[in-house]
């Protein structure tokens, strides 16, 4: 993944609006890599979207304005235009991933557990796939992003509610199907 230095920030925005950036790129840079591995299963791919989402936002941090949107609606607005990108680019569909490339180390697991872990993911994966794009993508920006409801209707331009209710019916599905197999 491209880490961006100050010195290239500072280059393409000026002092000011580099220490903005650059705090805000701090603070946002997880959250963003978290919520395109979500959509995303393969690493390097998640990172170079993730440095390209980063990339657009410095070309553009000269026109966000604080009043139109927070900044984390911005951010993830360029990340959810960048994944749209990507899949039109493949001709494939988005699919969700819960694994954490960061918390897939089982050094510490015995191998069963390992083995039960994996395969409570594939299902899960597979569970998650069988929902509409949407409840994926509400998914991916609360547990990914770790964004809140409101956060949530401003980057998809919904209302709090309804985020509130796809996200409900979403996680209820999920426990049905999941439970199902877990059961069955």
């Amino acid at each position: 993944m491209i880490i961006l230095t100050l010195a290239q920030i500072t280059e393409k925005l000026g002092s000011t609006a580099a220490a903005d950036f650059a705090e805000l790129y701090e603070q946002f840079l997880p959250k963003v890599y978290r919520y395109i591995s979500y959509r995303i299963s393969d690493v390097p791919t998640a990172e170079d979207l993730t440095s390209s989402v980063f990339e657009k936002a410095l070309s553009k941090f000269k026109t966000y304005s604080q009043q139109k949107a927070q900044f984390s609606t911005w951010i993830f607005t360029i990340a959810r235009n960048t994944l749209i990108d990507h899949y039109r680019a493949r001709g494939s569909r988005p699919t969700v991933t819960l694994e954490d490339p960061a918390a897939l180390s089982v050094e510490d697991a015995s191998p069963e557990d390992a083995t039960v872990a994996a395969d409570e993911s594939r299902h899960l994966n597979a569970c998650l796939a069988k929902l509409s794009p949407q409840e994926q993508e509400i998914i991916s920006l609360k547990f990914g992003a770790e964004m809140t409801n409101r956060q949530i209707a401003a980057t998809l331009a919904l209302s709090e509610s309804n985020v509130g209710v796809i996200l409900y019916r979403s996680m209820r599905k999920l426990k049905d199907e999941f439970g199902g197999k877990a059961n069955g």
